[in-house]
């Protein structure tokens, strides 16, 4: 009877809730109600795209202010608040301007004055311990400079995390009491074993009273009056991790692999982030004021799931995010994409559609099968009971669910034909935001490409990729330099012009004798190889050939890494060197499956910066390149990453938006049409029925992806930045998602269809590539629609 009662004062709280004038207005742009109980436990207002999340949230917290001059906020830190920052900043620049004052009358907001800013209490929501707070990549870093500085706050009045000055004393520093960042949070209740683990523990309960008086600041403030947050790939607000109690308050404690994943790219590697804790606000803080205006925002498909385990679930400890159920003025912004896997919003679209697509109804049908783990000639009628989407899809349709898992399953048959097969007579351009995206999409399919002699292949990468190199791998390429020219060996290679950058047949000697090296299982013979390039490199960079003029440059940037924290922005010399190192490894991979350096080409496109916010892809700076790569290599296919919006690393988004116009302006200037063939990797993936062709997999294709990462991809075997799904190198995880698809599959169309079948290549298939081919009108139709939901109208 208690849980009854708690769960109807909930629901009824949650139902009370008024919206301001803010989400009225968007919400009856969007069409759709703020909460579809009883599925939803909490009020939702959806936007199209990112810029418009971020538009949303700037107004709603403008609007707070001007009503809450000196209130307590609190704001996040990441990628995610990029949009909110630039409004805010916009509409504070311009708030007396004609154009804002007659977007606010619109809202029905009056307000000729802009908002006060400096009255308001900032608190700090996390960061990482321990942690110098002049580094850029600190969160204490990012307020001083996105909130206090840029919304003009006022300094005195902000409660900051600076793990600094928290105990200690004159002329000590965090990297002497804590060596290599490790904190051991075992000595709260064990005896030190030494004078510095005692030391340790007094600063361990220094930060703990620095979070008891932390907590008892913003209670003495009546707690947080608006709280705006992200939610992490765990479902985290805050540093709150999975598993964190939904009463917790301001501690210093561990998170969890998703989360130090995540802040993996922050730290300069899953090495330094792994195990080290965080000082983080709880949820019981975020929750003390009831009355708080409480935000969580997320974009893209990639959300989808966390959000909704976070609005449809009961309350639980597993989804932090439930612990702002029952309060009046929590919220979900959302975009589109981050709402498709929220039930009751599904239905409506399906309810409201003119028309049903194929897609739509395979996707449900499928969905189905999967659930009930049986076949889809094995789908009777009936076994659409209790799921609302596909029994208005059957009506809809008018066919009974036999006959809609029949022709579904005549579509999955067609897609795997298609995957089987040949391609002859093609120029293909495969083109990768990143290095390692090309075989971790689809490699095994590239198998079979390269051993077409009348197929002539091309590799692409767009960018330079630097910031997925450590500091510690580039040291070891220089250490291995300094012995190999301290030995003599690249005298000879000097003399004879072959460390000239522009010696091409050299260069490709450089990758051959690395491959020999691998068959050879000889290391010297690759390490040497390695080190001849990195010198080349090194030459290029400098523009010097004199080896003691090298030898005193490399000591400097030894120097200069050795001094560097981690996941500080590289100088541009540092981010040259990596980058080109990245590219190496790149020939590698492909003159590994037969294709020469010839055909591998680096694109190095200006937008990619390694900032944390990062810059448009330009016409002039970054499509040209792109459009004169097209007109020299004249392909029929062009290959690319076609992840959904807000999915994956926002590289992919923009290379793919630089792709799709060089490719508008080329079929404009030529008349040619290439045919346009997406792919997905280890960020997001297809659905099967979003996919046109499935490729199938075999021990031998995917046995030969790993052995090419793991030998020719030295800069990211380690695994330093990994996926917050699999704690392991990216190879390992593709693998995992393709024979997840096979299994898939496998339920669909039944064990007995693979191991029966006539074609050797399905009876040997472990795996299944998904892929869309499209043509070019196709493509560009989806690459439209995912501007504007990426950009909408900025």
């Amino acid at each position: 009877m208690k849980k009854k009662r708690a769960k109807s004062t909930v629901r009824t709280v949650v139902d009370a809730a008024k919206l301001s004038l803010v989400e009225k207005f968007y919400l009856e742009k969007s069409g759709r109600k703020a909460l579809y109980g009883p599925a939803e436990k909490i009020p939702v207002i959806e936007v199209g795209n990112f810029p418009a999340l971020g538009r949303l949230t700037a107004l709603r917290f403008l609007e707070w202010v001007l009503d809450n001059p000196e209130g307590v906020i609190s704001l996040p830190t990441g990628k995610t608040p990029e949009y909110f920052i630039s409004w805010v900043k916009h509409y504070l620049r311009k708030w007396e301007g004609k154009s804002v004052q007659e977007e606010l009358a619109q809202i029905g907001l009056t307000a000729p004055t802009r908002p006060r800013m400096d009255g308001l209490h900032f608190v700090q929501i996390d960061e990482f311990y321990p942690i110098d707070s002049s580094r850029h990549n600190s969160f204490h870093y990012y307020v001083t400079r996105h909130y206090l500085r840029d919304f003009g706050l006022n300094p005195d009045l902000a409660m900051l995390i600076d793990p600094g000055v928290i105990g200690v004393r004159p002329g000590e520093d965090l990297d002497t009491i804590f060596p290599g960042g490790r904190v051991d949070l075992s000595l709260r209740s064990r005896n030190p074993k030494s004078e510095l683990e005692e030391r340790q523990r007094d600063m361990i309960v220094s930060v703990d009273q620095f979070c008891c008086e932390y907590e008892d600041r913003i209670r003495q403030l009546g707690g947080l009056g608006f709280f705006l947050g992200g939610i992490g790939p765990d479902g985290h607000i805050g540093f709150n991790a999975r598993g964190s109690d939904l009463f917790s308050p301001t501690r210093l404690t561990y998170t969890n692999y998703e989360t130090e994943a995540a802040a993996a790219g922050d730290l300069g590697g899953i090495e330094v982030s792994r195990g080290r804790p965080v000082i983080t606000i709880g949820l019981g803080t975020i929750t003390y004021n009831p009355n708080a205006v409480a935000l969580i925002f997320a974009a893209g498909e990639a959300k989808a799931k966390v959000v909704s385990d976070a609005v449809q679930r009961d309350r639980h400890v597993l989804y932090p995010a439930t612990s702002l159920h029952g309060m009046p003025n929590a919220r979900f912004y959302l975009t589109t994409g981050a709402t498709v896997r929220l039930e009751e919003r599904n239905l409506e679209d399906i309810m409201k559609a003119e028309a049903i697509s194929d897609n739509l109804v395979e996707k449900h049908v499928i969905d189905c099968a999967l659930k009930l783990k049986v076949r889809l000639d094995e789908l009777k009628e009936g076994d659409e009971q209790g799921n609302r989407a596909l029994s208005h899809l059957i009506d809809r349709t008018g066919k009974p669910l036999p006959e809609l898992a029949d022709y579904t399953r005549e579509r999955l048959l067609q897609k795997i034909n298609r995957g089987l097969e040949d391609v002859d007579n093609q120029s293909i351009l495969h083109t990768g935001p990143h290095h390692d995206d090309i075989m971790l999409g689809y490699m095994p399919y590239i198998m079979h490409l390269v051993r077409r002699s009348t197929n002539s292949n091309y590799f692409y990468i767009l960018t330079s990729g630097f910031t997925s190199v450590t500091n510690h791998f580039l040291a070891n390429l220089l250490h291995d330099v300094q012995e190999f020219m301290a030995a003599g060996q690249f005298d000879e290679d000097q003399a004879n012009g072959d460390l000239e950058p522009n010696n091409k047949s050299a260069r490709a000697v450089e990758v051959f004798r690395f491959l020999d090296g691998i068959a050879a299982r000889n290391e010297k013979m690759r390490r040497l190889a390695q080190a001849r390039r990195t010198l080349v490199n090194l030459i290029s960079v400098f523009e010097d050939e004199d080896f003691d003029n090298l030898a005193h440059r490399i000591s400097e940037t030894l120097n200069y890494l050795d001094t560097l924290y981690p996941g500080k922005k590289d100088v541009p010399i540092v981010q040259r060197l990596k980058g080109m190192q990245r590219e190496y490894e790149e020939e590698l991979v492909w003159a590994y499956v037969g294709a020469g350096p010839d055909r591998v080409f680096h694109g190095r496109l200006g937008f990619y910066t390694g900032d944390i916010f990062t810059e448009q892809p330009t016409r002039n700076r970054d499509v040209e390149p792109v459009l004169a790569r097209l007109h020299k290599i004249k392909p029929s296919i062009v290959t690319l990453a076609f992840d959904p919006e807000g999915s994956g690393p926002d590289t992919h988004y923009k290379v793919l938006q630089v792709l799709h116009e060089a490719l508008q302006i080329y079929h404009e200037q030529t008349g040619s049409s290439p045919k346009v063939w997406g792919y997905r990797n280890v960020w997001y993936r297809f659905h099967p029925a979003d996919a046109n062709v499935f490729v199938p997999a075999s021990f031998n294709t995917m046995a030969i992806m790993e052995h090419a990462f793991m030998h020719c991809m030295g800069s990211q075997k380690a695994a330093s930045f990994p996926s917050h799904e699999f704690d392991g190198p990216f190879c390992q995880l593709a693998q995992k998602l393709w024979v997840e698809q096979f299994g898939m599959l496998e339920t669909c169309l039944g064990e007995r269809f693979f191991i029966e079948n006539p074609s050797p290549r399905l009876r040997a298939t472990r795996g299944f590539v998904f892929l869309k081919m499209m043509e070019l009108d196709e493509f560009s139709g989806q690459a439209r629609r995912l501007a504007t939901l990426t950009e909408g109208d900025k």
